[in-house]
Parts: C-alpha cells; sequence; structure tokens
C-alpha cells in the first residue's frame, strides 16, 4: 500500500495545467507580457481572472505539503541535499538556456513597436547572448530595462529554494504547529484566519511594492507564498483540515464565484480611466482575498474527496511530465506566438494551433529528456528512470 497522495498530485497537476493555459491567454489579452498577439483584447480577461487571485497561491500551499512528506522521509542534511539538486539545474537551465529567446523575442516586438530601444539597437542582434549573460544589453525604453540574465516564468522555483532554504529555521516549531493550530482554523475560521492575513497583506503591502517576482524587491508576496508555503507544510498530515476542506467545498466554491462575479463587475465599471472610490478599492481588495482562498478551500476540499484514491497511467505520467512542461512551456509559447501572428492567419485557427503548439512542444521536451539519463536532472525529474519525483 502507497502513502502517496494522490488528491495533491492531481491538484499539482492541474494547477500547473491551469498555468499553461493561463499563459497562452497572456498572448491575447491586453495586460502587459513578452509578446502580444495583434488579437489582443479585453475579451477573454474575465476568464483569466477566474484563476488568477489564488492558483500561485494553491501551488505554494502544495509544494510546503510536498516538502514536509519529503522531509519527514530523511534526515535534514539528505532533504536539503535532494530537494537543492532537484531545484537548482532546471532554474539555471532556464534562466540560460531556455529563458533567452523570451527575452529575444520581447526585444524585437519592442524594437518593431518602438525604435530607438538603447544604444546600438542595429547591431544588438549580432550577440544577442552574450549581453543577455553579461547583462550589458542596455535595452531600455521608457517604462524600465529588460535586466537579464532573468528567470522569466521560473520565478516560481526560484522562491522555492529560497523558502526551502528559510524553512530549515523554522522546521523544529513547524512539526509543533498542525494540533495547536487546529483551532485557528475551526468551523468558518477555515475560511476566515487566513481570509484576514491575505487581506491584511493585500491593504498595507501590495500598495507599496506591488507584485515584481525580483527576490529582492518583492515584498508582499514574500509574506504572502512564504506564509502559504509554511502553513502547506504544517496541514500536510492533518487530516482534519482536509476534513475540513471537503465539508466546506461547496459553500466556498459559492462564495468564490460570487466574489470573481463582484470583481468582474467592479473591474468592467472603472474600466475606463476612472479612479474608483478608495473605500471601494480597500473593500474590493479584501473581495480579492476572499475569492482566492475560498478557491483554495474548495479546489482542495474537492480534490480530496474526488480524487485522493484516483491512481492509474495518467496520472503517474502527468506527476513526471507537468514539471519540465511547466520549464518550456512558456519559451514555445512566446516563439510559437510570435511567429503565428506575423502569418496573419485567422484567430480562430491561430488561437487553437498555438495551444497545440504547445503541449506538443512540452511533450517532446519531456519526452526527450526523460529518455536521457543525463538530461533528466535539468528538467526536473530524478536521474534514476523510473523514479518518481517527489511533488513540489
Amino acid at each position: 500500500m502507497t502513502n502517496r497522495r494522490y488528491d495533491l498530485d492531481w491538484l499539482r497537476i492541474i494547477a500547473f495545467g491551469l498555468l499553461i493555459f493561463y499563459h497562452c491567454g497572456m498572448f491575447y489579452v491586453s495586460w502587459d507580457w513578452h509578446v502580444k498577439s495583434r488579437f489582443a483584447s479585453d475579451t477573454i480577461e474575465p476568464l483569466m481572472m477566474l484563476t488568477s487571485p489564488w492558483r500561485l497561491t494553491l501551488l505554494f500551499v502544495i509544494a510546503g505539503a510536498a516538502t514536509r512528506f519529503m522531509a519527514d522521509k530523511m534526515t535534514l542534511k539528505s532533504f536539503i541535499a535532494i530537494r537543492m539538486r532537484r531545484l537548482w539545474p532546471p532554474l539555471l537551465l532556464a534562466m540560460f538556456v531556455i529563458v533567452p529567446p523570451q527575452s529575444y523575442f520581447e526585444i524585437v516586438e519592442a524594437l518593431q513597436s518602438a525604435r530607438g530601444l538603447g544604444p546600438d539597437h542595429a547591431t544588438w542582434l549580432d550577440n544577442f547572448y552574450i549581453k543577455y549573460v553579461t547583462a550589458s544589453g542596455n535595452w531600455c525604453d521608457a517604462d524600465g530595462c529588460l535586466i537579464t540574465p532573468t528567470y522569466n516564468h521560473m520565478w516560481f522555483v526560484a522562491y522555492l529554494i529560497l523558502y526551502t532554504l528559510a524553512l530549515v529555521l523554522v522546521l523544529p516549531l513547524l512539526r509543533r504547529i498542525p494540533a495547536a493550530a487546529s483551532a485557528l482554523i475551526a468551523g468558518p475560521l477555515l475560511i476566515i484566519v487566513p481570509w484576514l492575513y491575505l487581506t491584511a497583506l493585500r491593504l498595507t503591502l501590495f500598495p507599496m511594492f506591488g507584485e515584481s517576482h525580483d527576490f529582492r524587491t518583492d515584498w508582499y508576496l514574500h509574506p504572502q507564498y512564504f506564509a502559504m508555503f509554511l502553513f502547506g507544510f504544517a496541514i500536510a498530515k492533518n487530516q482534519t483540515f482536509f476534513d475540513r476542506c471537503v465539508n466546506f467545498r461547496w459553500i466556498a466554491l459559492a462564495i468564490a464565484l460570487t466574489c470573481w462575479l463582484a470583481l468582474i463587475v467592479y473591474y468592467d465599471a472603472y474600466a475606463a480611466a476612472i479612479d474608483p472610490p478608495q473605500w471601494l478599492q480597500l473593500v474590493m481588495r479584501a473581495v480579492r482575498e476572499l475569492d482566492a482562498w475560498c478557491a483554495i478551500i474548495a479546489a482542495i476540499g474537492l480534490a480530496h474527496h474526488h480524487l485522493r484514491t484516483a491512481d492509474g497511467p495518467l496520472r503517474q505520467v502527468l506527476t513526471q511530465a507537468i514539471f519540465p512542461f511547466y520549464l518550456i512551456h512558456q519559451t514555445i509559447i512566446v516563439v510559437a506566438g510570435h511567429y503565428l501572428d506575423a502569418m496573419q492567419i485567422p484567430l480562430a485557427f491561430e488561437a487553437p494551433l498555438l495551444v497545440a503548439v504547445t503541449i506538443l512542444g512540452c511533450w517532446l521536451f519531456y519526452d526527450l529528456g526523460r529518455r536521457v539519463p543525463k538530461l533528466r536532472i535539468w528538467i526536473g525529474l530524478s536521474p534514476v528512470l523510473g523514479t518518481q519525483p517527489e511533488r513540489g
């Protein structure tokens, strides 16, 4: 009999899968991104907002839980060594091999729309990679400079490395928390206490720091994501928590969807250059965090109720494949999106083709990497074929 938590496996697969589709969507919305389609508009933005408040927070909860299962099986020294060997190679591969094409095409499109992006713009194509690696590109415009080398979408892994190392400092305390903290999330407090914490951060730190995904300045997201990582670690083996999530799953889902609709109405009402009243901004920030936390409770509850015994070949394959998919997907979207847009094909064909190319490219990347022993650690897999990677 296995002790593996299939519901957490499925949650991780679903959350990363949503992230891949979300980044496909980023090519078509009006929000700032590395490259943009000529069809970009606000049409699908409400759908994008259905997952954006909670998806990454959920991933840090799952990562914390997975870290707990792993840490309890080995010594602290072995845990840190194995965890770093699993996370550092993909991050380095991303920064120096996978991400550079994203920066390249970001600059290409910026040059096409505004000539004169930094000095020597006529010759930068000749030695882009050297400039990328040495941070000497001086690729700047009115909105700021592109700092390289960078990790782009792999910021999640960079933060996971930092949080894993920080975890060592509080590990003895965390193993004592679950029983003591259980009362704090009993009954309706399961929703209220974490929501109040997330809202406090949104009201105080978010206006000052925003969301940068630069580990040196992300002083709003660090308290949020590190706390959720620690929370996941603390509740990983607390069956009462998962039972409560099951009991609250439909209530939480209803609250999340109601909050999402309220946010859509709010953003639609103030889509023009009209500033909402200060009090309304504060209220809607609280609504956003209620949406986020209730969606997480609903996701955990539904997964635990329906997927905790859902094992099979599909789960086994996707559990291994989803991290390599995450590693490569954004580069495929950026490159394919740039060239598909240049082909001037109708949106009805372009968007499905972009999704299909992304999924196929992700699978080929994973399939190649898993078959070559020397490549496995670089795409986040165990160096030994057939060994299941730990979650997170």
